[in-house]
């Protein structure tokens, strides 16, 4: 395996990782679970401070909400192989601005 992938596979890792944990610290925290419906309330500083929150967390929201419909609602294969592609894009591209950012601090 060549660096490059690698480094991949670890900015891959590290978003999944990063996305469960800010999701546990929030839901410890609060006794609330972040979901998407925090910026429904329309323009005010909570949906304003959500944003970053959701930003990062969107992986694991989006995977969770995935297979619970997958489970409960039977969606189709396709939806959830589709779901699964951007969670792990997504995971991906937050992985790699962690590490970017632990490379320009360190």
């Amino acid at each position: 395996m060549t660096p490059e992938s690698w480094q991949n596979l670890l900015s891959l890792a590290l978003g999944f990782a990063m996305a469960g944990l800010f999701t546990s610290a929030y839901q410890l925290a609060t006794s609330k679970v972040p979901s998407f419906g925090m910026l429904s309330t329309g323009p005010s500083p909570q949906a304003f401070a959500a944003v970053p929150l959701l930003m990062i967390t969107a992986p694991f929201l989006i995977m969770r909400n995935t297979l619970l419909g997958q489970r409960q609602e039977g969606r189709r294969f396709e939806f959830v192989f589709l779901a699964t592609v951007i969670s792990g894009f997504w995971s991906l591209m937050s992985g790699m601005v962690l590490m970017m950012t632990l490379r320009a601090v360190l």
